[in-house]
């Protein structure tokens, strides 16, 4: 799935102030996958004390249902590029929403933990889904000169989705009286936390409903009087014949990307490509995820009460949308690449912050007061670095980085490369965590102070560019 959302040939076009708020409103609905992307891989987080006692499951038991989704994600995102470009954009996100749908009822409603790995791995490929067709829609509807923060809207909808799937679960521990497992209507309280996902599902299929098709993908099937109706609401006073001309010239240059076209250079995979999978990589490997999956755990083992550790997972997913603001105000701003270093380097510390807090943790005793304090500190540290950096560029610039003859399946691979890594750090903590908790933040500080020289190096910046230069 190709994404072109370019100035034309006689100059960079951007569009009027009064057409910027409909492009907003299309741009907030196609993001509303990425709320869902946020609301379900955090969702768990509340929801593992009570899965793992329900259940009676070990800790890498536990980890192993909660990665599920994971691998339903990989999956997801590998097709959906190749589903919108025979179906269109539109069905792609309305086929996630029904899985997003679907998967809450069947999490919500599980007799074992094998039933209920299942339905996440449902949900995970509705994620996966979400995660390329909302990028990839949004570069090809946006105006070149706001692609950047327009783009940003993927990034905000899933901290939103984090936050608000916190709230959740606090507010519905409280209605349980405090337990994971206290019944609310028949139901314990984890299987509400699922289950509610239904909520923002059906409002995802419904505003799919109201957006129009990209106009890249209208003119690809000949429906070009209605790609120039789109292209008038977005992009305002232009030449709709010239700009038609232009997208379907460009579309003529290139053809349809598989896999056979990534393959090249030294290592396999044209260096283009491994940058994109370095991005989605190092994105997952400093263990940003380690927060939002399993921060209620994490503080109630160094000796937070479940009540406080609910309190501070939702603290931390409003750092997380400070963050996110941040980084949308500056991503088109001071550029790609100082964001992701700046965040690289704060990480870093954070990271090396936690690990030192972690150190004085023995057994299952509280962490001294002043390590208690750093660790907090340096956990929301983290979270705010990685928000105003990688959270937001690394979305951005999947959507950009690819030439347009290979987009659709590097950023396939790009995408399935992320949810595999989230998968393997996803999978890998509990026990991690049980054998040494400080030496694996130590781990995760490693990997960010890694991607440091990697930016540097290897990452080409995209701000300001249209997608056909980025060739």
């Amino acid at each position: 799935m190709t994404s072109t959302a370019q100035a034309s040939t006689s100059g960079a076009r951007t569009a009027p102030p009064e057409h910027l708020g409909h492009v907003v409103f299309i741009t907030a609905a196609a993001a509303m996958g990425g709320f869902l992307f946020g609301y379900d891989s955090s969702v768990i987080n509340g929801a593992n004390g009570g899965i793992q006692d329900r259940f009676d499951l070990s800790s890498g038991v536990t980890g192993t249902v909660a990665a599920s989704a994971l691998l339903g994600s990989a999956l997801g995102a590998a097709i959906a590029g190749r589903i919108a470009d025979r179906i269109g954009r539109i069905r792609v996100m309305q086929i996630a929403a029904v899985l997003f749908a679907v998967s809450a009822v069947g999490s919500g409603l599980p007799f074992a933990a094998w039933d209920l790995a299942a339905w996440r791995v449902l949900g995970g490929i509705a994620i996966g889904m979400a995660s390329v067709i909302g990028p990839a829609y949004i570069a090809e509807v946006a105006p070149p000169a706001y692609r950047g923060r327009l783009a940003s809207f993927q990034q905000a909808a899933i901290v939103i989705g984090i936050a608000i799937s916190q709230l959740v679960n606090w507010a519905l521990l409280n209605m349980a009286d405090g337990e994971e497992r206290g019944t609310i209507a028949g139901l314990e309280a984890w299987q509400w936390m699922l289950g509610v996902m239904l909520v923002p599902a059906l409002v995802y299929g419904l505003l799919s409903f109201a957006i129009p098709e990209s106009p890249r993908f209208l003119i690809s099937v000949g429906r070009v009087e209605d790609a120039k109706k789109v292209l008038a609401d977005v992009e305002g006073d232009v030449d709709l014949d010239a700009r038609v001309a232009e997208i379907d010239q460009a579309m003529r240059s290139d053809h349809k990307s598989t896999f056979k076209d990534l393959l090249g250079g030294k290592f396999g995979l044209l260096p283009i490509v491994w940058i994109g999978i370095g991005l989605s990589v190092f994105q997952q490997l400093v263990g940003i995820n380690v927060i939002f999956y399993y921060s209620n755990l994490l503080w109630q083992s160094v000796g937070v009460d479940p009540s406080s550790s609910f309190f501070y997972s939702f603290e931390t997913s409003i750092i997380n949308i400070i963050g996110t603001v941040i980084a949308m105000i500056f991503v088109d701003r001071i550029g790609r690449k100082p964001l992701a270093l700046i965040g690289s380097v704060g990480m870093g510390i954070s990271l090396a912050a936690a690990a030192w807090a972690f150190s004085f943790q023995h057994g299952s005793d509280p962490l001294p007061t002043a390590q208690g304090y750093v660790a907090l500190i340096a956990a929301n540290a983290f979270v705010l670095f990685f928000a105003l950096s990688w959270g937001v560029v690394v979305w951005v610039m999947l959507g950009e980085v690819f030439p347009n003859k290979i987009r659709a399946a590097a950023l396939g691979v790009a995408a399935s490369a992320q949810w595999i890594a989230n998968w393997v750090i996803t999978i890998t903590f509990p026990d991690l965590s049980d054998w040494n908790l400080s030496l694996t933040y130590v781990m995760y500080a490693v990997f960010a102070f890694l991607s440091i020289p990697f930016i540097l190096k290897f990452v080409p910046e995209t701000k300001g560019k249209t997608l056909e230069e980025m060739g």
